[in-house]
């Protein structure tokens, strides 16, 4: 069973930074991509950042130059840098991926639990 699970979240005050790492098991897999969602109380959840197997990311326009997404060096693990931190950002943050699991495209999809992200002002 596929299991994401999201470290490093916590409280911070404006302007500074945290890190948060999303760690795979359950799969001999690679993904073909990850991604860091988040949720702030009563909003939609929305996608933050996403980067492909091949190493092409992409950023919302409320993080693109605060945030930066990268792969780690041990397979499926995602890291999600934010710096600039802002009250805004704070949400609950959801790691996801995605793999391709047929010729015919059809894909399965995986959530993390989420973990807190808090900035004070």
């Amino acid at each position: 069973q596929v299991q994401l699970v999201e470290s490093g979240g916590g409280l911070v005050q404006a302007v500074g930074s945290l890190r948060l790492l999303c760690e795979a098991s359950g799969t001999r897999f690679t993904f073909d991509a990850m991604a860091w969602y988040r949720q702030a109380p009563g909003k939609p959840r929305e996608l933050v950042a996403d980067i492909a197997s091949g190493g092409r990311t992409n950023y919302a326009d409320p993080v693109w130059g605060r945030f930066t997404i990268s792969r780690g060096s041990a397979k499926n693990t995602v890291y999600l840098q934010m710096n600039s931190l802002i009250p805004g950002d704070t949400a609950v943050y959801y790691c996801y991926s995605v793999r391709v699991v047929n010729v015919e495209g059809a894909k399965a999809r995986y959530w993390g639990q989420g973990i807190q992200v808090t900035v004070s002002s």
